[in-house]
């Protein structure tokens, strides 16, 4: 079986990053064995609802049954994404799944798939993001497992490139942003880049042909001293070029980036569907058309449901999504004051039954209760659902 490298900035169980996904576990023989090492978010209260999320995931979006488990001996395929950098270190180093993870590499075998936290420990030092961000700790370097030096490459990597959910104050760099980074730019040993890759982007390293090519949405940052590279998702390159541009001036100057062939179109993120459906529900009630606002809101609900196995908690996510889901929800009863009554609730309650029929009992009770406080009461009947309106 052909090796594989594939390190993803963010949304890495995601619709943005399903074919990436696809792509590489068809390099896998039939009867596969494909691990997801927890150990990055192992210390969660959450830890087992985020294992079974990804499970479903790779099961459902990509075709892969995957199993839990905290080493990656004997695995064809291996997966780990978002959580503590430091906390996975930790405790790969003390066990032979750091030795395992570098010998994937050196060997040229198996597909290894690094995501968010777990790609922050590829390279020669990595970023204790969550004790810098989180906790105010001095901006400092931790040593990483480098993966990265059995390919020639003298590197560090950050996911969450372009992050930028700080608003007024810079989080790009996985929340870093440039005062820190290029603080702590000046500590790394002498000709050591840095790689960065943008949020819900993926550089898919080819470990037998040697190549490297940036999939998804943004693209791979090569920053040296004085220069500064950017790939955009299409891109596809050689890795000696990769090399040559880590050296920045040191060496000769690498070839232009060749183009991906038909690279795939990229997927919107949540947050952006999330904004659309937002929009449109606002010029609709501003008609006001009720079967405009429904819509909006029956099309945020169905990108809920592609979105469920999603595990970041960035800006945007899954909860966001949901809040605003039950606030137009509420804000419909608003709009009926000048519309079709009948027709926005008959709309709803067909909503709620579909949930109810999909078991989602929970929202189908948020659902009721939104109604209620907008003046609707629904009581469920031998019949059917009976509703009147509330004084």
């Amino acid at each position: 079986m052909s090796g594989l490298l594939v390190l993803m900035g963010s949304g890495e169980t995601s619709p943005t990053m399903v074919e990436v996904h696809r792509s590489a576990a068809r390099r896998l023989r039939a009867g596969a064995r494909a691990v997801l090492l927890d150990t990055p978010y192992a210390f969660q209260e959450n830890a087992a609802d985020i294992s079974a999320r990804a499970r479903r995931y790779f099961a459902r979006s990509v075709g892969l049954e995957v199993e839990v488990a905290t080493g990656a001996a004997g695995a064809d395929w291996v997966f780990s994404g978002p959580g503590s950098p430091t906390y996975a270190l930790d405790r790969w180093t003390a066990t032979p799944t750091a030795g395992d993870l570098r010998a994937r590499v050196r060997a040229r075998q198996g597909v290894t798939v690094l995501a968010s936290a777990a790609a922050c420990t590829a390279g020669l030092v990595t970023v204790p993001v969550y004790e810098i961000y989180k906790v105010g700790a001095e901006p400092h370097w931790r040593e990483g497992l480098d993966l990265l030096a059995a390919l020639g490459l003298r590197a560090v990597l950050i996911p969450h490139f372009d992050n930028a959910e700080g608003g007024t104050h810079d989080t790009r760099y996985c929340y870093l942003g440039e005062r820190r980074l290029s603080r702590m730019e000046r500590e790394l040993p002498p000709g050591t880049a840095v790689l960065g890759i943008d949020e819900h982007t993926a550089a898919v390293i080819d470990l037998d042909a040697e190549t490297v090519e940036v999939a998804g949405r943004g693209g791979l940052t090569v920053r040296c001293p004085g220069s500064q590279v950017v790939l955009p998702a299409g891109t596809r390159i050689d890795l000696g070029e990769l090399r040559h541009l880590t050296e920045g001036g040191r060496a000769a100057a690498a070839p232009p980036p060749r183009p991906a062939t038909a690279p795939a179109p990229a997927q919107i993120t949540l947050e952006e569907t999330v904004r659309s459906c937002e929009r449109r529900f606002q010029c609709a009630a501003a008609e006001p058309d009720l079967v405009a606002a429904a819509r909006a809101v029956l099309d945020l609900e169905a990108e809920l449901v592609k979105w469920a196995a999603d595990t970041e908690e960035d800006a945007g996510g899954v909860d966001e999504a949901r809040e605003l889901l039950r606030l137009l929800i509420a804000r419909l009863a608003e709009v009926s004051t000048t519309a079709n009554l009948r027709s926005l609730v008959e709309t709803l309650l067909s909503f709620r039954n579909d949930l109810r029929r999909q078991g989602r009992y929970e929202d189908a009770d948020a659902l009721r209760a939104a109604m209620l406080s907008g003046g609707v009461l629904v009581e469920d009947t031998p019949d059917g659902p009976r509703w009147t309106t509330s004084p």
